[in-house]
């Protein structure tokens, strides 16, 4: 898939190769790419949550491959407006994943929508790029006394998103007094066997298959009831 600036965006290839993972090399094994997850849950100022703000680092390999050509004025670095356009076509390229973030509300359990991304774009740092964005929920939702849980998984896990050691999610906002969040690891035994999985089974699998959300951690927003 080619960017409409007529740049090619490694990470839209490899999004648009995951949905179709069957078709990837089986001398390369999954996950392919790595991304380290820095998450905002957004109150609004009525204490509902109104979305979810995201940096996402992706490594050095993507990086390296992502920003050939990107120096259009050859001072060696990377503005933003330079990196504007990849921002632009890897936000794109998303939508067809629904970003990879599932946002959860209620005794149901049920995925609450997402409005597209605004405030996005990407900066480069010590050889990484960083892609940010925000995602609204479609409508605000109020958590007091109920758990807002969410996770960002690739469900083909061709692309592995691990939250960062440090302040990996915290609130931005007005949040109600007594408000918090908590990141809940897979349990080790799901992990081990994660790191055990073959390229093969990955090919054998279907397109809703949702292996990723196994390996994925979950982000809890709990409010006391007032």
């Amino acid at each position: 898939m080619i960017a409409k600036t007529g740049r090619r965006s490694l990470l839209t290839y490899l999004l648009a190769a995951a949905a179709c993972a069957g078709t990837v090399s089986t001398a390369l094994a999954h996950p392919h790419v790595w991304a380290t997850v820095r998450s905002e849950v957004v109150f609004g100022p009525d204490n509902r949550i109104i979305g979810i703000r995201h940096a996402w680092t992706f490594d050095e390999f993507y990086t390296a491959m992502a920003v050939q050509g990107l120096d259009t004025d050859g001072d060696g670095t990377y503005s933003k407006e330079e990196l504007q356009p990849l921002a632009q076509v890897n936000v794109e390229s998303l939508q067809e994943f629904e970003f990879f973030t599932f946002v959860r509300f209620g005794d149901d359990g049920k995925k609450l929508p997402l409005k597209p991304p605004v405030d996005y774009w990407v900066d480069y740092d010590k050889s990484v790029l960083t892609l940010h964005f925000t995602l609204p929920l479609e409508t605000p939702i109020d958590p007091n006394g109920k758990e807002v849980v969410f996770d960002v998984y690739d469900p083909s896990y061709f692309v592995a998103f691990g939250f960062a050691t440090e302040a990996p999610v915290k609130m931005s906002g007005t949040a109600a007094p007594g408000c918090g969040v908590e990141v809940k690891q897979p349990d080790a035994e799901t992990q081990a066997e994660a790191k055990a999985l073959t390229e093969a089974f990955f090919s054998e699998l279907g397109p809703e298959s949702y292996i990723g959300s196994q390996f994925a951690q979950t982000v809890i927003v709990k409010c006391a009831t007032p």
